[in-house]
């Protein structure tokens, strides 16, 4: 593809969303009206991010597959030359799968809120919203300057906030301030960090400064910072993307954020949000604070395996009966655990873990996506995500009352254990492989003592899927012939034709994914090998 409809594409994926959302703030066009001004900023929102997508789309299918390390479709403009701050775009086989997944998961997002409005405020509001978070997420995987990188960053916070506190369920207030007040200063944090690498180094420039690390020779170490210099900074930029990875003990804002956030809400927080964290950490951690990243390695990898038996442990005790656990807390307790994966390989630094790691990142968005789409509709259908109220006598019983929702949610939870096949089973598997030969220098028995736990921790996760499926769909009460408990049990609509639209997309690619692996790792695996610095792992 030519290099400046590929800088076109990309430039499009940032700017029409933004272009898009004060859009739809403006009274509609009277032939653009349909039944009325609420449909039509609906249908707006679908248009967009459909647009958005398809641009995605073609970035992806004219992507040099044959050099996934080199950065492509690169804007590199003047901004502020006082500070040496750039508008530097570009893209590689990192940062391309990403931005697919958000495109993707916006559309699917504003297609079921088209069918499924949230009660609140205007629709107006929540579809600017929505595309004003697309902006900022897509921003942030494709700018390639420090200072963009954190305006980004910081842009997905507020549309965020405004999503869960007018359009959330109880507590959304509560649960909003908890997500702004975490990840704000989460984000001071992280941000003294860059200014010490934008300011040390000479450049914000994100490439400049992974280039001059890999061909520094020694003494100095990545883009010739000091050792103490990396020490610090890698160390406010680690706190600042761990608050939004989440890594425990900074992950509690999340199952309160989850669980008040309306459906959509739920699977932009899960599916790419936290994504953000993580890219960062490969981004920006791992290539020019290297001798950093090597000292923090065993402790983020140690407080990697904390939250994969955490998460699987409080999965655990909200999925017993008579625990009153909400499901939707329950499965962003999950992603504490999955996103535990992620981190540990990362932190072993070498190619095999960073790879699982970013794979990772993908199967997560896709499975748990799909997993908030069809609790939302749960809750649509019966009212309540009370695992005990799901399972009583009058409950869901999904296998006999909607046995294509019951079905759909059976393949969501034995995804997101990792069953072999599917898209869930390589991430993990690769992070723990990582960790079974961790990078020079690192403790090996530590490691294996990590991937141990982690897959002590797979159990679990099996564990507690297993009987969420068993008391949804089940039940635990059986229906007994000839009863009369059928009659207890109002009509469930099963799967509509919207929702099969919304939902089978991210059941395919979980398919795909996981029978296909090397889609996804060829587009990684050069590029992470350059990211490391030429790592033979």
């Amino acid at each position: 593809m030519n290099h400046t409809v590929q800088q076109l594409l990309l430039a499009a994926l940032v700017v029409l969303p933004l272009l898009g959302s004060v859009a739809a703030l403006l009274p509609a066009p009277p032939g653009l009206r349909g039944r009325g001004p609420d449909q039509a900023v609906m249908r707006h929102g679908v248009t967009v991010t459909g647009v958005v997508l398809a641009a995605a789309i073609a970035l992806a299918a004219g992507f040099d597959h044959d050099h996934p390390a080199r950065m492509q479709a690169q804007t590199d403009i003047g901004w502020i030359p006082a500070l040496d701050i750039r508008i530097h775009l570009g893209v590689d086989g990192v940062s391309l799968p990403l931005l697919v997944l958000t495109a993707l998961l916006t559309f699917l997002s504003a297609l079921y809120a088209y069918f499924n409005r949230p009660s609140g405020p205007s629709p107006k509001a929540f579809v600017a919203l929505l595309l004003l978070l697309e902006s900022g997420t897509l921003a942030s995987f494709a700018v390639l300057d420090l200072m963009l990188f954190f305006l980004a960053f910081e842009m997905v916070l507020i549309p965020m906030y405004f999503l869960i506190n007018r359009w959330g369920g109880a507590e959304r207030e509560r649960a909003a301030w908890r997500f702004i007040l975490y990840t704000l200063l989460g984000s001071v944090v992280m941000l003294l960090g860059l200014l010490l690498v934008g300011l040390k180094g000479g450049t914000f420039d994100m490439v400049a400064l992974a280039t001059t690390a890999s061909d520094s020779a020694s003494g100095a170490g990545g883009s010739g910072l000091s050792h103490t210099t990396q020490l610090i900074a890698a160390l406010a930029i680690i706190v600042g993307l761990a608050v939004k990875a989440p890594m425990w003990p900074l992950h509690s804002w999340l199952p309160d954020a989850h669980t008040a956030a309306p459906t959509v809400g739920s699977v932009l927080l899960a599916g790419v949000l936290l994504k953000m964290g993580t890219y960062g950490l490969v981004r920006i951690v791992l290539p020019m604070t290297p001798d950093a990243a090597h000292t923090y390695a065993p402790y983020l990898a140690a407080f990697a395996v904390v939250g994969i038996i955490y998460g699987s442990l409080a999965c655990l005790a909200l999925a017993r009966a008579g625990a009153k656990g909400d499901l939707k807390r329950l499965i962003a307790y999950s992603s504490v655990g999955h996103m535990g994966f992620v981190l540990l390989g990362i932190a072993t630094l070498t190619p095999t873990g960073v790879n699982g790691a970013l794979f990772a990142n993908i199967a997560h968005g896709l499975i748990t996506g799909l997993l908030f789409f069809l609790v939302g509709a749960l809750k649509d259908r019966s009212g309540t995500t009370d695992l005990d109220q799901l399972s009583g006598t009058s409950g869901a019983a999904l296998y006999g009352r909607a046995p294509r929702l019951g079905g759909l949610l059976a393949f969501g939870a034995v995804a997101s254990l990792g069953l072999p096949g599917l898209a869930g089973f390589w991430g993990e598997m690769l992070a723990m492989f990582g960790a079974f030969d961790p990078a020079d220098g690192l403790s090996r028995p530590a490691y294996l003592t990590y991937m141990a736990l982690a897959a002590f921790g797979t159990l679990l996760t099996a564990a507690y899927m297993l009987i969420v499926v068993r008391r949804v769909c089940m039940g635990d009460h059986p229906i007994e012939p000839g009863t009369g408990t059928e009659a207890e049990r109002p009509a469930l609509a099963d799967v509509h034709g919207h929702e099969f639209a919304a939902w089978s997309p991210l059941v395919a690619l979980t398919v795909l994914a996981g029978l296909w692996p090397a889609a996804l790792l060829g587009l990684t695996d050069p590029a992470v090998q350059q990211l490391l610095a030429g790592g033979t792992r």
